[in-house]
């Protein structure tokens, strides 16, 4: 079999979903104490790089997935919510890796919402765990009417262990399928690198978990929220809770230690998923020439600032854990400057010698990993539900800057205020650095023109949606279909040539 091309590394991106960093043990960019309990995603930060301030661009899972597939923020790329088309014209570092001589795959949950099921990847190892249609379109015209596809507090009332789940389902199947393809991988190599997105649903609400990860808190103190709802709470804090029904429906302070219970038992199950993942390169040798990259594609509240779930520019919503693994590749350190998701593509492009994109708001993260410096600044965006108007933030240095039409501008100085307790609008000692975020985020954004353009996107596919559900109905949603007639022993090779093929032995035997 022809061996891959030297220092060209595979990669395998591991995804989790609504995974907060802000809780992290601070080896991983949390902060010490952590109640959670993650030793295989700490031996792999041991490894590599972590940075400590990475941030999701657009705090909802689908914008968020499409920044970190196409570089691009939600303005640009036009995935504003988790019904948007993801256009097929638009390059993704799938399509760029594959140029350069990738084999690309994708198992898992992507969002992938339109006919283009792919986006890039060369394979697709398993459906999504949502639609693939324009069903969950939000309304900006019509805010008080609340859809049944909303996020609810039944997720939190209705915490605690269970024996499945359709969650529990999605990623046994997932990591069943990324580990048989791993092997796949190393016993039929065709002599090019490959860059696998592994992407999983927990630890996203619903906040149940098998009775395994739950008991394994059973002796761990579960911390409740630290920062209760304030007095007079920001607008965004309000209209939030009323698209999620907390106002209306709240949690109990049981049910809330339940939910986080819960929670932190979702990320211990993803934590041995990752050590699954990892056992199976070290198994086959593929860990020799990997690069594993771990992040999420945003956070979630957890009861914090009185808030669930995401759609806030809050650091339990927008802080994402990020790390790149690697000791043939990385020397291990924690990065302190702020990056954000649009940078992972551009990286894994730079270390694969990709095509240049035509357009990205990304930047190449290689200078940090090579302990060079780099960069320090995200951009933030936020179009979908539980807001009428767009959402912006600039996270740079100790500050975070955060701007909606119509609200009350919050700024926070993270490095003094850490849970953003203290809004300094209003401060005398902050007038010069609120001008200054002030100018640059209305020369950024034209926030008139992204309104009329978030509508009018909305009424085209509220339309085409309930036009769609007449008549015969064709789905989009991606239909994996096996191959049976190569599978196993057949008659398209040679008895002995299938057997030859199929034999993987350890790397030391090679």
């Amino acid at each position: 079999m022809p061996e891959q091309q030297p220092n060209r590394p595979n990669f395998l991106v591991v995804l989790a979903d609504q995974l907060t960093a802000a809780l992290l043990p601070a080896v991983l960019g949390g902060r010490d104490p952590s109640p959670v309990i993650v030793p295989n995603l700490t031996d792999l930060a041991g490894q590599g790089v972590v940075f400590g301030n990475a941030y999701t661009n657009s705090p909802l899972c689908g914008p968020s997935r499409a920044a970190l597939m196409s570089g691009l923020l939600p303005t640009i790329s036009g995935v504003y919510d988790n019904a948007c088309e993801w256009h097929a014209d638009t390059p993704t570092f799938g399509h760029r890796l594959r140029l350069a001589g990738y084999r690309t795959i994708l198992s898992g949950k992507m969002h992938f919402v339109g006919p283009d099921q792919l986006h890039g990847f060369e394979e697709r190892l398993t459906t999504d765990i949502y639609p693939a249609d324009f069903s969950w379109v939000p309304d900006w015209l019509h805010p008080e009417i609340r859809p049944d596809w909303y996020h609810s507090m039944d997720s939190v009332h209705q915490a605690g262990p269970v024996v499945r789940s359709n969650q529990i389902d999605y990623d046994e199947e997932v990591a069943f399928a990324t580990r048989r393809k791993l092997y796949d991988l190393a016993r039929t190599r065709d002599g090019r690198p490959f860059c696998m997105l592994v992407s999983f649903t927990h630890p996203h609400d619903p906040f149940n978990i098998g009775q395994e990860w739950w008991d394994r808190y059973a002796d761990v103190p579960i911390p409740s929220p630290q920062v209760d709802l304030a007095q007079d709470p920001h607008p965004a804090v309000i209209r939030i809770r009323e698209a999620c029904g907390i106002a209306a429906d709240p949690a109990t302070p049981q049910a809330a230690l339940r939910a986080r219970r819960a929670y932190f038992g979702a990320i211990s199950y993803i934590d041995h998923q990752v050590g699954r993942l990892r056992a199976v390169l070290q198994e086959t040798g593929l860990d020799r020439n990997t690069v594993i990259v771990f992040t999420s594609d945003h956070g979630e509240m957890l009861g914090e600032h009185g808030l669930w779930y995401k759609m806030s520019f809050h650091e339990g919503a927008s802080r994402v854990p990020l790390i790149f693994s690697g000791l043939d590749f990385f020397r291990p350190r924690i990065v302190r400057d702020a990056v954000s998701l649009v940078d992972v593509g551009e990286t894994l492009c730079t270390l694969a010698g990709a095509p240049p994109a035509p357009r990205t708001d990304g930047r190449s993260l290689v200078p940090h990993l090579n302990g060079l410096g780099g960069h320090d600044g995200v951009f933030g965006e936020y179009c979908g539900e539980g807001t009428t108007a767009p959402v912006s933030m600039i996270r740079r240095g100790q500050w975070k800057f955060i701007h909606t039409p119509g609200e009350p501008d919050q700024l926070f100085d993270l490095n003094d205020d850490p849970d953003e307790t203290r809004n300094l609008n209003g401060s005398n000692a902050a007038v010069a650095i609120l001008a200054a975020f002030r100018e640059e985020t209305h020369k950024k954004w034209d926030y008139a023109r992204i309104t009329r353009d978030v509508i009018a996107s909305q009424k085209r596919r509220q339309l085409v949606s309930r036009a769609l559900a007449m008549g015969t109905c064709t789905h989009w949603d991606y239909q994996p279909l096996p191959n049976a007639h190569n599978a196993y022993i057949r008659n398209h090779k040679p008895l002995e040539t299938l057997e030859a093929e199929a034999r993987l032995y350890p790397p030391s035997v090679r």
